[in-house]
C-alpha cells in the first residue's frame, strides 16, 4: 500500500486539494450562518432593550410658568400636573404643544402637533388633474371662485394695491351634479396651496367631543400648511339648523358645528386659509354659518343652459369617434339635466356603440342614451327644486 501512495504522488496532492477546498467551504458556510446568528443576536438584543424600556405618556401644555415650571394636562387620564424644566426647554414651550413625559411626569422630549390619521388622509398630496377648461359654462361662478379663493393666494399684490380684504370662504349650492365638487377640484389644480378636503359626515362621531377635536385638528393642519384651502363637501351633514330633538346624537353634531362655527371666525387668528364648502341643501343650514365673515361669498351653480350643455357635451365627446352627429340636436333634447347627466349620456351613447361593435358613435346611439339616463334620472329629479333658488 505504501509503495502505491509512493508511485502516485499527484494522486494524494489531488486528494489534499480537495480536501482543502471542502474545507474552505464549510468555512464559508460557518462564516454565513454566523453572521446570521449575530443578526438575529443584534435584533433580539434591540426588542429586549425596547421590553425593559418605560414606556412615555403624552402630554399637553396648559399654561407655562414662572420659575421654569410648566402646566401639563395628560392625554387619555386628563390628570394635570405642574412640572419643572430646564431653562432652554423652558423658553421654547408654549400652550398646546405635545410632549412625552416619563413616569416620573418629567418633561423628555417635545413632540410637537401630532394630527389624527382621519385628518392626515384629508391633506392632498398630489393636485387633481381636472382644469377650469374641463367645467362647462359657469363663466361667472368660475370667476367668484378664483376671485375668493385662488386669486388671493397666487395674486395677493393685487389685493394689497386696492386695499381690500379677499372674502375668507365661499359656499357653492344647487341641485346635484352641476358642477359643485368639480370646481373645487379645479380651484386645487390651479392654486399653488395645500388643499384639504373633507366631507360633512367625517366630522360626525358616536363619542362626546371627538368631531370637535378633528374640527381643531383641521384647522391646525391647515393653518401649519398655510397657504392652504379647505374644502368641506356635503357641509350640510354637520351644519344643519340647530334643533335640539333630547338625542345626544344631536347634541354632539350641534358641538361639532359650533366648534367650526368658532374655527372659521372666533377670536383666533385662522392665517392664511381659505375656506370652500359645497352643498345640496342650504335651507337646511344654520344662519350662524352663513353669515359674512365666515361664507362671504354664496354662489349658486345652477342647472345647465344650451350654451352650457353644448360646452359639456364638447368636453365628454372631445375623444369619441362619431359620425354625423349633430350636437345641437343633442343640446335640445337634454333640457333641465345637470353636467353629470350629460356626461352619462355621452358614456352610455359610447357604450351602446361598443355593444353592436360599430365603428363609431352615431345620432341614434345619443338618441337610445338620453332616453335611459333620463329614466334612470326621473326619480331623483322628481324632488322639490325649490331648495336651491
Amino acid at each position: 500500500m505504501d509503495e502505491t501512495i509512493g508511485n502516485n504522488p499527484g494522486s494524494e496532492h489531488d486528494m489534499l486539494a480537495l480536501q482543502i477546498q471542502d474545507l474552505k467551504a464549510q468555512l464559508l458556510d460557518f462564516k454565513l450562518k454566523n453572521e446570521l446568528a449575530e443578526k438575529e443576536l443584534v435584533q433580539l438584543r434591540k426588542e429586549n432593550g425596547q421590553l425593559k424600556r418605560v414606556p412615555l405618556f403624552v402630554a399637553v401644555v396648559v399654561d407655562v410658568l414662572d420659575k421654569g415650571e410648566v402646566y401639563l394636562r395628560q392625554q387619555g387620564n386628563n390628570q394635570e400636573y405642574v412640572t419643572s424644566v430646564n431653562e432652554k426647554l423652558h423658553r421654547t414651550l408654549k400652550p398646546g404643544t405635545k410632549v412625552a413625559v416619563n413616569n416620573t411626569l418629567s418633561i423628555v422630549k417635545i413632540i410637537g402637533n401630532v394630527f389624527d390619521s382621519r385628518i392626515r388622509v384629508m391633506e392632498l398630496e398630489e393636485q387633481p388633474d381636472v382644469t377650469f377648461e374641463q367645467v362647462g359654462g359657469l363663466k361667472e361662478e368660475i370667476e367668484e371662485v378664483r376671485e375668493a379663493v385662488e386669486y388671493p393666494l397666487t395674486k395677493p399684490e393685487i389685493y394689497e394695491r386696492i386695499g381690500v380684504e379677499p372674502p375668507k370662504g365661499i359656499l357653492l349650492y344647487g341641485p346635484p351634479g352641476t358642477g359643485k365638487t368639480l370646481i373645487a377640484k379645479a380651484v386645487a389644480h390651479n392654486s399653488n396651496a395645500r388643499f384639504i378636503r373633507m366631507s360633512g359626515s367625517e366630522l360626525v362621531h358616536k363619542y362626546i367631543g371627538e368631531g370637535a377635536q378633528l374640527v381643531r385638528e383641521l384647522f391646525i393642519l391647515a393653518r401649519e400648511r398655510a397657504p392652504s384651502i379647505v374644502f368641506i363637501d356635503e357641509i350640510d351633514a354637520i351644519g344643519s339648523m340647530r334643533m335640539h330633538d333630547g338625542t345626544s346624537g344631536s347634541a354632539e353634531v350641534q358641538r361639532t358645528l359650533m366648534q367650526l362655527l368658532a374655527e372659521m371666525d372666533g377670536f383666533g387668528n385662522r392665517g392664511n386659509v381659505r375656506i370652500m364648502a359645497a352643498t345640496n341643501r342650504i335651507d337646511m343650514l344654520d344662519p350662524a354659518l352663513l353669515r359674512p365673515g365666515r361664507f362671504d361669498r354664496i354662489i349658486q351653480v345652477p342647472l345647465p343652459d344650451a350654451d352650457s350643455r353644448r360646452e359639456i357635451l364638447k368636453i365628454h365627446t372631445a375623444k369619441m369617434t362619431m359620425k354625423d352627429v349633430d350636437l345641437e340636436a343633442i343640446v335640445s333634447q337634454t333640457e333641465k339635466t345637470t353636467g353629470a347627466e350629460l356626461q352619462a349620456v355621452a358614456r352610455e351613447a359610447g357604450m351602446i356603440a361598443v355593444r353592436r361593435d360599430a365603428e363609431a358613435v352615431e345620432q341614434d346611439d345619443f338618441t337610445a342614451a338620453i332616453k335611459k339616463v333620463k329614466r334612470e334620472e326621473h326619480k331623483a329629479q322628481a324632488q322639490d327644486t325649490r331648495m336651491y333658488i
